[in-house]
């Protein structure tokens, strides 16, 4: 089952949701720090989450709990650029453990993981939205409510289209 991104929804089964994309819209190239969605067909990687907010989370889906010590390495001069990191971490990354709820619920998608080419832009997530659905910096964002009904149909071949 796959998941298509068409003006700021989601399309997936029988259900059409409102998401949040990247500030300055999607684009075909993506370059760190641009605020751009990447357009593609990704493959979902895995899926991260707060044990602590998400008691149950049910999926298909490869999962991780997240942990106060988890980043994600945003700098292209690291070889862990666009990797999970320890931090604190010597070069610039992305805490994954946050008090707001945007990061309860982490749907890593294969965007620049094989092969990580330098400053392609990193940490390109599917996760929870703002309450206004404001805009990210590049990921995709729906409600808590939805990410829990996307996880629950979505399996190791779905893959996010965006054009």
């Amino acid at each position: 089952m796959h998941i298509k991104l068409i003006n700021k929804f989601l399309f997936f089964d029988n259900y059409k949701i409102k998401c949040s994309i990247g500030k300055r819209g999607i684009s075909k190239k993506k370059v760190e720090g641009d605020k751009k969605t990447p357009a593609g067909v990704f493959k979902i990687k895995s899926v991260l989450y707060r044990k602590d907010r998400i008691k149950i989370l049910k999926t298909k889906i490869n999962k991780l709990i997240i942990k106060r010590n988890m980043g994600w390495c945003d700098d292209s001069k690291s070889k862990m650029y666009n990797k999970l990191v320890k931090l604190p971490y010597k070069f610039s990354a992305e805490k994954l453990w946050l008090n707001n709820h945007t990061y309860d619920v982490i749907i890593i998608l294969n965007y620049n993981l094989k092969p990580i080419i330098k400053n392609k832009g990193s940490a390109i997530f599917l996760h929870i939205a703002k309450k206004n659905y404001s805009p990210t910096n590049g990921c995709v964002a729906i409600s808590k409510k939805n990410i829990k009904i996307l996880l629950n149909v979505i399996n190791k071949n779905s893959k996010l289209i965006i054009n």
